[in-house]
């Protein structure tokens, strides 16, 4: 099967559930694929598992959980202990019992003095059906909360808070009568209280949905659960959302700026996820906008938790999903961008593959994030089996270092090639061939100019003595096109389209990476993520290049006609890795820092 540049190739794969990657070729360990995390719980359904490190290291976890499948009856919540940072978990301790209207969606806050709260939603008026019909009750009822003073060993009596009606539940199925809605993520310390996020609904089961926040100024001073105080905002009958981005604005999650600037990110259905900043403490937010990279291309993310950390080095995390979807679908790989903040809001970092299953059917999602002792973990459900990651601070630094990093990275440089080696119709080879086995996957980084991008001219073209070729060359509407052919399948991607021009020098690199099998194309420092155009920059593979050698390299014949005269190729690396696209981008930034020094 050719994989295609379309979205077929990613329809079918679901639809006959036959791809199964294992393209780790090798057997290489690779903290990314989620079969290494360690089991948090796997007992029928389990979901949003979220984490709280507690005054004596231990981390307590919450999760939602059931027998039997998601949003059926004897849903429930529960807890959980891990002494050693997430390698075993205790016996989970019921928050709320199995019955047949559900507590569900959990989100854990820990005191200043200890004292562990978890709020979640509950069926308290055992609605049970809607204009005759048995319907899904997990997302309308009461917000309550219940708390534990002895970690997580017992729990407290159940709470209800008192939540404002407003225009979205005067309109909804039951005319206010019945209030829907539910949060993922956990409660921030805001002004020495704290504040959570949720999504109201308007329509059963999860349309007209809009973002709505709870703020407590006294929850770390205040022991007596009934003295609490409590605000619903926004100050205004409607939420936050915007109309234009679809009827879904939901699973709202927040952090707080070093400028005391609130910042919340949600989930639409527009193929898009949507930001929203509030400068008065949460009683007003701008209207939601799609957010955008640094150099304006806009992140994409599908129907799926778009999550949001603040780390306690002041920078910030985005877990997301890189392509734009308008379902619940393809919730594999999972992606992660670094951001900062700089004049006054958010900018977010290009994306890196942060975690991925073997099977794409597999869908990750709702994630947590837990940080000790200078390390870091994130937690994600696949619905089955809640599991917890440990994440190499390295990765992350690394992560964080795009916005500034101006250095070509060396680790697992093969070879490097300047121009005067690679005159049209070059033949290269890297010295002994068993030292280069590609295992994790390969990195080609390169400079050209081209005269004239008529498709179909090779740039360069690799083989190996056991006939495996690899060829990038150019492709329609501006755009490059890798192939790769083992002797058995053959699988090519191109770049987004649009973005090499003539007399211009271009950076470009690909990566083709063994672990989730998936290449990706980064063109003058830009991350391809298919823009308007389509909705994957990125691409699925197949073809073995495990042990590909390089073994001869021939540079095309770029150009044609005396009066055109010849592209150039002026600079060419060939990695025996995947390169983060980050170390690609500080690829591309020190030859424009050479430049600007000639």
């Amino acid at each position: 099967m050719k994989l295609k540049n379309n979205f077929c190739f990613f329809t079918i794969m679901i639809l006959i559930n036959v791809f199964i990657i294992g393209n780790n070729h090798a057997g290489e360990f690779d903290w990314r694929n989620a079969k290494h995390g360690d089991l948090i719980y796997a007992y029928g359904y389990s979901d949003q598992p979220y984490v709280v490190v507690l005054e004596n290291g231990k981390w307590l976890a919450v999760f939602t959980t059931n027998a039997g499948e998601e949003g059926t009856a004897g849903q429930h919540i529960v807890s959980s202990i891990s002494e050693d940072q997430g390698k075993t978990w205790s016996d989970t301790v019921r928050i709320e019992n199995p019955r047949r209207e559900s507590a569900s969606w959990a989100m854990p806050y820990l005191t200043d003095y200890g004292r562990i709260y978890v709020f979640y939603v509950f069926n308290g008026d055992k609605i049970f059906e809607l204009n005759g019909n048995i319907i899904r009750e997990d997302v309308l009822g009461w917000y309550c909360f219940k708390y534990s003073d002895d970690d997580g060993k017992t729990w407290s009596e159940r709470y209800r808070l008192d939540m404002p009606k407003t225009e979205v539940d005067y309109n909804n199925d039951w005319g206010g009568e019945v209030q829907m809605f539910w949060g993922i993520g956990k409660p921030i310390d805001i002004a020495g209280g704290m504040m959570f996020a949720f999504s109201k609904v308007g329509k059963h089961l999860l349309d007209n949905s809009e973002g709505w926040f709870f703020k407590s100024d006294n929850i770390n001073s205040e022991r007596n659960p009934d003295k609490l105080n409590w605000l619903m905002l926004p100050d205004s009958q409607t939420g936050v959302k915007n109309d234009m981005l679809g009827p879904i604005n939901a699973e709202h999650n927040i952090f707080q700026m070093s400028n005391g600037t609130l910042y919340s990110m949600h989930r639409t259905v527009s193929g898009y996820p949507a930001e929203s900043y509030s400068y008065d403490g949460g009683y007003s937010w701008t209207l939601p906008q799609i957010p955008r990279y640094e150099h304006g291309v806009k992140l994409k993310n599908p129907r799926a938790c778009p999550r949001i950390w603040k780390t306690s080095n002041g920078k910030y995390l985005f877990w997301y999903h890189n392509h734009g979807g308008r379902d619940y679908m393809n919730r594999n790989p999972a992606w992660i961008s670094g951001g900062i903040e700089k004049d006054g809001r958010i900018v977010w970092g290009q994306p890196e593959i942060l975690l991925y299953e073997d099977n794409l059917n597999i869908r990750m999602s709702y994630p947590d994030l837990i940080e000790q002792d200078g390390r870091y973990w994130i937690t994600e459900t696949n619905k089955e089996e809640a599991r917890v990651h440990s994440i190499p601070a390295e990765f992350l630094n690394t992560l964080w270092s795009q916005f500034d990093r101006d250095f070509v990275t060396r680790d697992g440089l093969l070879g490097e090639w300047a121009e005067s080696h690679l005159e049209p119709g070059s033949e290269l080879s890297l010295s002994t061939p068993e030292t280069h086995q590609l295992k994790k996957g390969f990195t080609i980084d390169l400079n050209f100019e081209l005269v004239d991008i008529t498709p179909g001219q090779v740039i360069l073209e690799a083989t190996d003595e056991n006939g495996k070729t690899l060829q990038l060359k150019t492709a329609e509407y501006g755009s490059v096109e890798v192939v790769l052919n083992d002797g058995e399948i053959t699988d090519s991607w191109r770049s987004d389209p649009g973005i090499i021009s003539t007399y211009n020098e271009h950076s470009v690199s690909v990566t083709a990476d063994n672990g989730p099998g998936i290449i990706q194309f980064v063109v003058d420092g830009v991350v391809n993520n298919g823009k308007d155009f389509r909705q994957y920059g990125w691409g699925r593979y197949r073809a073995d290049f495990a042990d590909f050698d390089f073994n001869k390299i021939e540079i095309g014949q770029l150009g044609t006609g005396v009066l055109r005269g010849l592209g150039r190729l002026s600079n060419l690396r060939i990695y025996n890795r995947p390169l983060m696209n980050t170390e690609l981008i500080g690829n591309h930034q020190s030859h424009l820092v050479q430049l600007q020094k000639q």
